[in-house]
């Protein structure tokens, strides 16, 4: 299965997901760079992938529909407008046209009915889990959010993680603030500036080196727990609750 990248916006990603002159579109917000790239291409819509409601992931949805119908798939836990099978954790997605199947993962948090999926070795998260980051928690709790990640953490190294945004540099400074005795993120930096210097996306990244450098995914690390502490001003009791404090200083963060 080949794994295309378009952009869209300012820095978000659709994700297409090819084999042959079938395409799967993952997140389209929209229409336009799919709709390029299936002319250009000669190849054709074969179906949609939705992670959650938000605009910039489901907006090109209509028009994309307007040129012929195909599945959508989103999560079941969500109003989308032309979600024609909607999917909750434990489901199974069947994509012949790219000859295997994705498994759905609940994933509130960003939103209440986030769905991700799991499959090829990929994952595709939406906005849960970013590089070095994750989402905000627009409707779901700090509880839910960490549950959602601890899923995640706990899928094999070496799967790909395509996420929806480009958000890795800002990400990345969070976390040396956080966690600046890490090596591994110390070298990652310097790794993910030079991509950027040369325009170069960092998504995908693999979950292995999320596990080392992502300090909401170390809420058990001795450095992390105490930066939490010392930024919350008291002692925190849990991962959940270290966690928690990441992400309301990480809301305020510049």
């Amino acid at each position: 299965m080949d794994i295309q990248t378009l952009h869209a916006f300012e820095d978000n990603y659709i994700w297409l997901l090819r084999d042959g002159r079938r395409v799967v579109a993952v997140d389209p917000g929209d229409a336009a760079p799919v709709l390029h790239y299936l002319e250009e291409q000669h190849a054709s819509l074969a179906a949609i992938l939705l992670t959650h409601h938000h605009g910039d992931h489901t907006g090109g949805v209509a028009d994309l529909l307007s040129r012929g119908p195909v599945p959508v798939f989103g999560p079941a836990g969500e109003t989308i407008a032309g979600v024609t099978v909607p999917l909750r954790g434990g489901d199974s997605v069947p994509l012949p046209e790219l000859q295997g199947n994705f498994q759905v993962m609940d994933v509130p948090g960003h939103t209440r009915g986030h769905i991700a999926y799991y499959g090829h070795g990929a994952l595709f998260c939406g906005d849960t889990l970013f590089a070095c980051g994750c989402g905000r928690l627009f409707e779901g709790t700090a509880d839910q959010m960490w549950a959602s990640l601890c899923k995640l953490a706990a899928l094999p190294g070496d799967t790909l993680v395509y996420c929806a945004h480009e958000y890795t540099q800002s990400n990345i400074r969070f976390a040396l603030a956080v966690e600046s005795g890490n090596a591994a993120l110390q070298m990652r930096a310097v790794r993910v500036a030079q991509m950027r210097a040369e325009n170069r996306p960092t998504v995908p990244f693999t979950l292995a080196e999320e596990l080392e450098t992502n300090p909401f995914l170390r809420c058990g690390q001795a450095e992390v727990a105490a930066s939490a502490e010392r930024h919350s001003g008291g002692k925190l009791s849990a991962e959940s609750k270290v966690f928690a404090a990441l992400r309301e200083w990480k809301n305020g963060f510049r």
